[in-house]
């Protein structure tokens, strides 16, 4: 994350947790002197939920600002046994994502989502 702001949080993956993660979130944009997007803790929330569902007993959430946007990362930190969800990417679309993505890697499911901080 060379050039630019960063913060990841080590979670239980227990129910309340997307919530925790949406404020974490909020927070540090908030303590960077970003103001967080409208769609924030629908996103965060969301994302964190897609990762929790692969059973991991810790997930990670990692954010980063550059140049006007964030990018909000989840990960699982267990291989999934299945594939993503076919609704994911187009929720987190017509969530307010700019872009967004998945993809499985040694180090679990990673599910990401960027926004506009000047929307």
């Amino acid at each position: 994350m060379k050039n630019r702001r960063g913060s990841s949080w080590t979670l239980d993956a227990e129910p309340w947790i997307p919530a925790k993660a949406a404020a974490h979130v909020a927070e540090k944009l908030t303590a960077w002197g970003c103001k967080p997007p409208a769609p924030l803790e629908d996103v965060v929330s969301f994302l964190v939920t897609a990762v929790i569902t692969d059973g991991s007993r810790r997930i990670s959430v990692h954010v980063s600002e550059q140049n006007h946007h964030v990018l909000i990362l989840a990960l699982s930190h267990q291989t999934p046994d299945t594939a993503v969800d076919e609704d994911v990417l187009p929720t987190l679309r017509d969530s307010g994502a700019v872009s967004c993505g998945t993809e499985n890697s040694s180090e679990g499911r990673q599910v990401w989502a960027l926004l506009d901080l000047t929307s």
